[in-house]
């Protein structure tokens, strides 16, 4: 999962959109609606797939490349769900940052 967008000799980016797999550097992580998120690509993108068929289902560009499982938070007060992802960029990479990013997942989401 995941494309060469983001990589290239000496930290130099190709911006090659590129797919291919590529080595995971963080975890994924799943919610009871059927919806599991991933950012541990080389690329720069946040994505959700449907559990059932491992299709994308949506993806957001991160300012930087996220080395980290997403959390799920739902709050106590409301019930809404958010997905949560810490992205700092990676050792080779030429971007690096201090993120604490945060979605509101849609209230009610079911996969088909």
């Amino acid at each position: 999962m995941g494309t060469t967008q983001d990589l290239g000799p000496m930290g130099i980016k190709t911006h090659l959109p590129i797919p291919m797999g590529m080595p995971t550097l963080g975890g994924p992580t799943s919610t009871a609606s059927g919806l599991v998120f991933f950012a541990g690509t080389q690329d720069y993108y946040l994505r959700a797939l449907n559990s059932a068929n491992g299709k994308e289902v949506w993806r957001e560009r991160l300012p930087v490349g996220a080395v980290a499982a997403p959390l799920i938070y739902r709050s106590p007060k409301t019930g809404k769900e958010y997905v949560v992802i810490s992205a700092g960029g990676m050792s080779h990479s030429p971007d690096v940052g201090d993120y604490i990013i945060a979605y509101a997942l849609p209230d009610g989401t079911k996969q088909k």
